[in-house]
C-alpha cells in the first residue's frame, strides 16, 4: 500500500513538471501579456467530491498558463523580477520533492546549502569577514528583520533591552534618502518605527542621497540608504556615508535588493565604494541573481545582534543545532537558500559578473536607442534601470507602454520619477537576448508612430 501511495505521488510530480517543461519551452514564442478572459473558470465552485490531479493540472494549464505573465520571458522588462536560471529552477523542483524545513534537525542538508549560499554572497559582495545573515521570503521581509535589528541595538545602547517592547522606549531617529524604497518604509513600521517622523535626506538629479545636506547624527541615528535607485539604478555614496556613520555611532543600513549584486562585477563595484562599511544589508536573489521567488537575504555584520533579536529560544530546541530561524522572522519555512546556492554554484564568480555587466549594457543600449527615438534619459545609466519620458508629450507615456504592453511583444510599466511622467524598463532576466532588445525597441518605435506622438 505505501509503495502505491508513493506511485501515485511521484507520478503527479512528473505531471506537473512535464507540463512546466512544456510551458518553458514556448515562452520565447507566446506573447508575454496574460489572457484573461476564462478566469471564471478557476471557480468552478467547491465541489464535494475532489477533482483528479489530471484534471486540476489540466484546468491549471489551460486557464492558469494562459493566464501568466510571462515574466520568465526575456522580453519582461516590468518591475526587477529576474528569471529563473536553469539550476535555480531545477532545484526549486527537486527541493519541492524533498520537502524539507530549513533547520538542522529536520533538514541538514539544505541549511548546509543555505549556510554555504550566505557565505559566498558575502565574500561575492565584498562585505566585512563575520557577516552572516538568513534568507526570507523577500527583500521587505529581510528589510525587517534588519531594521529590528538595528531597533533593539539602538535602544539596548540607551539602555533599553530587549524583550522591553517599545512602551517607554527611548526615541530612535530616522535618517533616510529621500527616494529610498517604499517597501523599505512599510519594513520599519512593521518593526515598530514611525515613518512619520524621517529626516529626510534630498537627492541629486541621478537619485543619489546628497551628503552635503545630511542631518548631524548620532549613536541613536538609524540611517537609511540604497544601492540600486529604482528608477535610475544609482548609488548612494557609502565612503563617505560611512565613514559619517562610524564617526557618529549610527548603524547604516543598506538597501539593496537589485542593485548590491553590481558589486560582483570589476566594471561596475566602484559605483558601490564603501559598501562594506555599512551594518546591514538586505539583497534580493530572485532579482538580478535569477533564482525562484521567496530568496530575499538579509546580511549583518554584527550577527550576534541579530540572534539576540530573531532568535526563537524555545526549550525543547537543541542549543548547538544550526537554525536558521535565530535569525529570521520565520520558524517553520521552504529551504529557500538551497535555490541561491545552485544559481552561485551554477554561474560561479565569472557567471554572475558576466550576467551583472549584461544587463548594464542592455540598459546602455536601450538608454541609447531610446534617445535616438526622440525620448529623454535623464540620468545616467548606472547598472540595468532606465527611465525615459518625451519631454514635450508626457502623458503620452503611459499609452506609448499600454500599446506596448496590449501588443504582447514586450512589457514595462509606466512611472513618475522627480518631476517627470513617463516609463521604466529594468532588464534583470538572464534569459534576455540582444533580439529582445531590438524587438522592445521596434514595438516602442511603432507605437509611438500609430499614437502620432
Amino acid at each position: 500500500m505505501q509503495k502505491s501511495f508513493q506511485n501515485v505521488q511521484a507520478q503527479a510530480y512528473a505531471n506537473g513538471a512535464a507540463r512546466g517543461a512544456r510551458y518553458l519551452q514556448t515562452i520565447s514564442s507566446r506573447q508575454v501579456k496574460a489572457e484573461t478572459g476564462a478566469f471564471a473558470r478557476l471557480d468552478p465552485g467547491l465541489a464535494t467530491d475532489g477533482m483528479t490531479v489530471e484534471a486540476i493540472l489540466d484546468l491549471m494549464e489551460e486557464v492558469g498558463g494562459e493566464g501568466t505573465v510571462a515574466s520568465a520571458s526575456g522580453r519582461y522588462f516590468g518591475y526587477v523580477i529576474g528569471g529563473a536560471l536553469p539550476a535555480a529552477s531545477a532545484a526549486r523542483a527537486l527541493l519541492s520533492a524533498w520537502d524539507q524545513v530549513a533547520d538542522a534537525l529536520t533538514g541538514p542538508s539544505v541549511v548546509r546549502m543555505e549556510e554555504t549560499a550566505i557565505r559566498w554572497a558575502v565574500d561575492l559582495l565584498g562585505l566585512p569577514v563575520g557577516t552572516s545573515g538568513a534568507f526570507t521570503t523577500g527583500a521587505t521581509m529581510a528589510n525587517m528583520t534588519l531594521l529590528v535589528t538595528a531597533r533593539d541595538a539602538l535602544l539596548a545602547r540607551q539602555g533599553h533591552e530587549r524583550g522591553a517592547g517599545l512602551h517607554g522606549a527611548p526615541k530612535i531617529r530616522i535618517v533616510a534618502s529621500a527616494e529610498i524604497h517604499a517597501t523599505v518604509l512599510k519594513s520599519l513600521r512593521m518593526a515598530g518605527l514611525s515613518s512619520n517622523d524621517i529626516e529626510w535626506v534630498p537627492v541629486d538629479r541621478e537619485g543619489r542621497m546628497d551628503i552635503g545636506a545630511l542631518p548631524v547624527l548620532d549613536d541613536r541615528t538609524l540611517v537609511l540608504a540604497q544601492a540600486g535607485n529604482v528608477c535610475s539604478g544609482a548609488f548612494d555614496p557609502f565612503e563617505e556615508l560611512g565613514e559619517l556613520c562610524k564617526a557618529a555611532g549610527a548603524w547604516l543600513h543598506v538597501d539593496g535588493a537589485f542593485g548590491l549584486w553590481a558589486r560582483a562585477s570589476r566594471q561596475l563595484e566602484h559605483r558601490l565604494k564603501g559598501l562594506e562599511k555599512a551594518d546591514s544589508w538586505v539583497v534580493d536573489s530572485h532579482k538580478t541573481l535569477n533564482t525562484p521567488y521567496d530568496a530575499g537575504l538579509a546580511l549583518c555584520r554584527h550577527p550576534k545582534e541579530m540572534e539576540a533579536s530573531m532568535a526563537i529560544g524555545a526549550g525543547y530546541l537543541p542549543a548547538a543545532e544550526s537554525n536558521p530561524a535565530n535569525r529570521a522572522p520565520e520558524f517553520s519555512r521552504s529551504a529557500r537558500g538551497a535555490e541561491t546556492w545552485a544559481a552561485l554554484l551554477s554561474l560561479g564568480r565569472n557567471g554572475v559578473a558576466e550576467m551583472v555587466e549584461r544587463f548594464h549594457r542592455h540598459a546602455t543600449r536601450i538608454a541609447s536607442e531610446l534617445r535616438a527615438l526622440g525620448f529623454e534619459v535623464p540620468h545616467q545609466v548606472h547598472f540595468n534601470q532606465v527611465f525615459t519620458t518625451l519631454p514635450s508629450a508626457e502623458e503620452a507615456c503611459a499609452k506609448i507602454a499600454d500599446h506596448v504592453q496590449r501588443s504582447g511583444e514586450a512589457w514595462f510599466g509606466q512611472a513618475a520619477w522627480q518631476g517627470k511622467k513617463g516609463f521604466r524598463i529594468s532588464v534583470s532576466n538572464w534569459s534576455t537576448t540582444d533580439d529582445d532588445v531590438s524587438r522592445l525597441i521596434t514595438a516602442i518605435a511603432q507605437a509611438k508612430r500609430d499614437l502620432g506622438v
